[in-house]
């Protein structure tokens, strides 16, 4: 039965529209069980029924026709309980519902199990046989494995038919698309489906008869690539900090690395037409690229086929997209490049909406940086078809609605405006302090490395910096970065936060994020050799940057470091050991160059980020200045949860009584032992989070910079006693879903019902 199982589901997948897809399911699985009728019903959630969408033994012109409400009949049975029902005479069933026009009263046995995908019941599959006769567990057996399987293939056959609806194909049911969200925000605008003018895949493999000026091609080629690279990473370094706008560097050192160039000069060399070699040269990269385990390393398998792409349209100047832009547009591709954002004036560019790609990607990177809405990740549906519709994006939700109606442009429009006016009166009071009426004060910290330059970070009304995230340097690199590129841009930054704190973060490298000169391959990355396991394991890198930092805080006075994924004290005792001995050779050094300045010594703090610590933190209080809770991987730790798994990412929340409790324990805890606790995370940029955190007593939150202004205003409009009543409720809640309910209808009651949007 495996082989008829693999070769049906092999079939239906290869149909590219749904309808046809169901009718050979229903056809095939007749035939494999050897039963009289097989039938398809789909989920039509708007109107509350399953639709009769194929069958192969009923009435065909009962398909489209017959409806059964989702509380009647076996097929809603099914659905309700969301497992198989086997009824050996269905019309003596309590819930049998008889429809003249199937003409279904010759069978007696019943078998129907639910179509399930991420949750969701998509629809019923069911059989049926003249016998009165149970179905045996093979049977059943049989018909739930295949519907698992069919799954996804429908789930994604189902997205393709929205898109045709939305093209003007009349279709039978609606459904919005889900997605990843990869930066905040709603946005509504025309799709602009950026396609590459060549795609490597489709070049011919062919020969050339004139080497030299094939040569000459590829050469000339492979400059004009790097002065466009150079023009659209001057573009960017307008909108995003330096750090991100490194991200072109990768780009040109790629371009500069001989083993790209001189492979394609060889193939040249060999006999092939300039694109054939850069065809041959780069997916062989893109291939090894994509073969990586690591998720930072694979996502650069886009680059690498981008830079390829842009070589190709250099070999063929004449076929350029010369389309005009819209002013709203949502740039829309297989796959965002960076190359193709930075294309786009930021004037024009109103969201992004990537079929594939990861927060990892440079696309969402970037994305985040410049505060555009982002969707990533939809399912397998023809990008083609999207261009010139009307989007809504959901960077909340994850939510992506094509051709919306008119209901839901306005309930959109409604939110957006609510946003706008309140991002307007808030923007402007950025500077003021994050003090409630009833006077205590949050200081609101930028996470800084990634998403905002320092110039931008002040004019936010940001407090200091809680984190500052040091890999993002080492990940732009070829190498790792020398003491003294370190030193430059730690000194940039203190200096441009002169007399406020800045803390830093040692290298946290491994996970999510990993080294392109350094990969670390491993089964389970998040579990594995990451932060200060791996530093630790190399004191040459951990000195060095130790050293870079202490350098830089001359006369400075305000840095503080951190260390990161700490699992024991024994590590935290290493760190300081190492940190000291560091201290030790900056100021000898500092005092052989005759500079009597004295080398002021650093706060020295740790993340909780690893649960069993904080169950340590006593000990930990006893030796570092101030613990900083981690609260995205203290979350996905505690949850047992990949929040880049697109399966599991949905049990990822913040908003967990376990996690909620565990905050206030860490809270707690250190209050007692008299060391000073602050936390970084999505949390404390969200509306709800910022007061739930303030409520526990946490008096120091970092965030991204687009979030400063908003939480500043929103901890003006709270009132901490009030906010501490409402924390006892939610501690007291057993779901997620009961935490946000209760933390809107409080947001409600203090008059920022618009911001309740933003905190999901």
């Amino acid at each position: 039965m495996l082989t008829t199982l693999r070769r049906i589901v092999q079939q239906v997948n290869q149909t590219s529209d749904l309808e046809h897809a169901l009718d050979l399911l229903a056809a095939e699985t007749k035939a494999a069980m050897s039963v009289d009728c097989c039938s398809v019903y789909l989920a039509d959630y708007e109107q509350q029924q399953f639709l009769l969408m194929a069958t192969d033994g009923l009435e065909q012109a009962a398909v489209g026709q017959v409806t059964i409400g989702f509380s009647e009949g076996l097929v809603g049975l099914v659905g309700q309980r969301e497992e198989p029902i086997n009824v050996a005479n269905a019309q003596q069933h309590p819930r049998f519902k008889f429809f003249p026009e199937a003409k279904e009263d010759t069978l007696c046995a019943f078998l129907g199990t639910p179509i399930i995908h991420h949750r969701k019941v998509l629809g019923v599959l069911v059989v049926q046989h003249a016998d009165a006769r149970q179905f045996s567990a093979n049977e059943e057996s049989f018909l739930v494995t295949l519907a698992a399987q069919l799954a996804t293939v429908i789930a994604h056959a189902e997205a393709r038919g929205v898109l045709e609806r939305a093209s003007g194909r009349q279709r039978r049911w609606v459904k919005t698309l889900k997605g990843v969200p990869g930066s905040p925000g709603v946005v509504i605008g025309r799709a602009f489906v950026a396609e590459p003018s060549y795609r490597l895949e489709s070049v011919p493999i062919v020969q050339a008869e004139d080497k030299d000026a094939e040569l000459k091609r590829f050469i000339h080629a492979l400059a004009s690539t790097r002065q466009e690279l150079r023009v659209l990473a001057n573009r960017m370094t307008e909108l995003v900090s330096p750090e991100v706008a490194a991200i072109f560097e990768m780009y040109q050192q790629m371009l500069q690395d001989a083993s790209i160039a001189d492979a394609v000069e060889a193939e040249i060399e060999q006999g092939l037409a300039a694109q054939s070699a850069v065809k041959k040269v780069l997916l062989g990269f893109v291939d090894q690229f994509e073969a990586m385990t690591d998720p930072y390393i694979r996502e650069r398998a886009s680059d690498v086929r981008d830079l390829g792409q842009r070589l190709l349209a250099q070999l063929n100047p004449n076929k350029r997209d010369q389309r005009q832009l819209e002013d709203e547009v949502i740039l829309v591709a297989e796959e965002v490049t960076a190359s193709m954002l930075a294309e786009i004036p930021r004037r024009k560019l109103a969201g992004l909406l990537s079929m594939r790609g990861s927060n990892n990607s440079h696309a969402a990177i970037l994305a985040r940086a410049m505060g555009v809405p982002a969707l990533l990740g939809i399912e397998e549906v023809p990008v083609a078809q999207l261009d010139g519709l009307e989007l809504i994006i959901d960077g909340y939700s994850g939510e992506l609605y094509v051709s919306p109606n008119e209901a839901v442009l306005s309930e959109y429009r409604r939110l957006i405006g609510e946003e706008d006016e309140l991002r307007s009166v808030y923007t402007k009071q950025a500077d003021l302090s994050a003090t409630t009426p009833d006077g205590f004060e949050v200081r609101i910290h930028l996470n800084a490395g990634l998403s905002a330059d320092t110039d931008i970070a002040h004019s936010s009304g940001a407090d200091g910096v809680g984190l500052y995230r040091t890999e993002i340097p080492f990940m732009m690199e070829d190498r790792f970065p020398s003491e003294e590129a370190q030193f430059n841009i730690y000194r940039k930054v203190l200096q441009s936060y002169c007399g406020r704190p800045v803390t830093m973060r040692t290298l946290d490298v491994g996970g999510d994020k990993s080294l392109p000169y350094f990969p670390i391959n491993e089964d389970n990355p998040f579990l594995g050799w990451r932060g200060i396991r791996m530093t630790l394991d190399h004191p040459e890198i951990f000195l060095v940057q130790i050293r870079a930092m202490l350098r830089a805080n001359l006369g400075m006075d305000s840095l503080n470091i951190m260390f990161p994924m700490i699992t024991s004290i024994s590590e935290v005792d290493e760190a300081l050991r190492l940190t000291r001995q560091a201290y030790r050779e900056v100021s000898e050094e500092i005092a052989a160059q005759g500079n009597d300045q004295l080398l002021a010594r650093p706060k020295i703090g740790v993340m909780i980020e690893v649960p069993g610590i904080i169950y340590q933190l006593p000990a930990l209080a006893s030796r570092v200045d101030f613990i900083s809770v981690g609260s995205n991987d203290l979350t996905q730790y505690l949850l047992a949860v990949d929040r880049n798994n697109s399966r599991v990412a949905e049990l990822y929340d913040s908003y967990h009584p376990a996690v909620l409790l565990a905050l206030k324990h860490i809270f707690d805890q250190a209050h007692k032992c008299g060391i000073p606790v602050s936390l970084c995370g999505e949390l404390a940029g969200e509306p709800a989070g910022a007061l739930l955190l303030m409520a526990m007593g946490y008096r120091q939150l970092s965030m991204n910079i687009h979030n400063i202004p908003k939480i500043k205003w929103v901890i003006r409009k709270a009132r901490l006693d009030q906010s501490k009543q409402v924390l006892d409720q939610v501690l007291a809640l057993e779901s997620p879903n009961d935490v946000r309910r209760v933390m809107s209808q409080h947001l409600e009651t203090l008059g920022l019902g618009g911001l309740v949007r933003a905190g999901k």
